[in-house]
């Protein structure tokens, strides 16, 4: 059963001096960095949740009628 490693051999990479070493002016051989795992793991959610949203209307509503309800009292 062969194996087969993702890196390269360094013996034979282009560029690579004796110990493995790169020259000055040369560019060195890339890693794989990207894993399996890439990404967002979960979608996002959209928007609001539905709770939030009455209680932030609830709370908009009341404010909105106590100002009513002084505007109309000092109008008297």
């Amino acid at each position: 059963m062969s194996t087969h490693h993702p890196d390269p051999d360094p013996r034979e990479s282009p560029g690579l001096g004796p110990g493995g070493g790169v020259p000055p002016g040369e560019t060195p051989p890339g890693e794989d960095s990207t894993g399996s795992e890439t990404g967002p793991r979960d979608l996002p959610t959209r928007g609001w949740a539905k709770g939030p949203a009455i209680i932030l209307g609830i709370v908009v509503v009341l404010c909105a009628a106590f100002f009513i309800a002084y505007a109309v009292i000092m109008a008297r």
